[in-house]
């Protein structure tokens, strides 16, 4: 039976102004991605998260982004390495506390936004993500865009690497997600949804917007929180891979 983890961006709440509804996503996903304030999200708001995570026995992950949250962490950033390694590590400790508070851990970190897409590339940044990374643990599991410099790096590290798909973005013929800034970026059809999540459980791959059959391998994909209707597109998702006999189950 095929297996994949259905993960997304929570804890975003800053200061009572909500951008998910956190609560009904973590009764739909295996792993919540868990802002630790940087680009978004306050100490309350993240501990709620974290606690309903608890409760449902839902992983926690570090979503780990750059300290921008004017631009949600969204826009690129030059960056000292060092500086941005302790920031890296600081934000994973941040939140370790309050899962810590509330019976769980974190269990695997994943890089936010801009951060995200810029290590695919960048590799001064890559080293540094990963250096903070490890510096917490050098046990615990990264999730990264397939075929970025960031990958071989953290496995040259040591790092166990979990490679991602997502759900409701689309994809460039090289494999990178298409900008933010461009009007297709965001993928808002639930039936679209389910079946790109069907290929990647059965298949292995994800096809681009031009109908490039790319190859992923991906052991989790993604449904960002903040998107339009990110409940109906989860929903539609577990209900498709319920039908076709694929287990919704966390990669650890």
């Amino acid at each position: 039976m095929p297996v994949i983890d259905l993960n997304s961006d929570l804890g975003e709440t800053t200061n009572g102004v909500a951008v998910a509804d956190d609560h009904a996503m973590i009764q739909l996903v295996t792993s919540a991605n868990v802002a630790t304030g940087f680009h978004a999200g306050d100490p309350h708001s993240i501990a709620d998260t974290v606690r309903a995570a608890a409760e449902r026995g839902v992983a926690v992950g570090a979503h780990i982004g750059y300290n921008d949250p004017a631009n949600f962490g969204r826009t690129n950033m030059e960056i000292d390495p060092a500086r941005l390694a302790d920031e890296v590590l600081y934000q994973i400790g941040a939140l370790e506390a309050l899962a810590h508070r509330y019976g769980t851990e974190v269990t695997y970190v994943k890089p936010h936004g801009a951060l995200y897409n810029t290590i695919v590339h960048h590799e001064a940044q890559a080293h540094a993500v990963i250096d903070g990374i490890h510096a917490f643990s050098a046990d615990i599991p990264v999730m990264l865009l397939p075929g970025g410099v960031a990958v071989d790096i953290a496995e040259k590290k040591g790092l166990r690497v979990i490679r991602e798909a997502f759900a409701d973005r689309n994809y460039n013929p090289d494999g990178t997600l298409v900008s933010r800034t461009l009007p297709n970026a965001v993928v808002p059809d639930p039936e679209f949804v389910a079946a790109r999540i069907r290929q990647v459980a059965e298949d292995g791959s994800i096809t681009a917007f031009d109908g490039t059959v790319l190859k992923v391998d991906a052991e989790s994909v993604c449904v960002h929180g903040d998107s339009p209707d990110s409940v109906a597109l989860a929903q539609s998702i577990v209900k498709a891979l319920g039908e076709d006999g694929i287990e919704i189950k966390s990669f650890l």
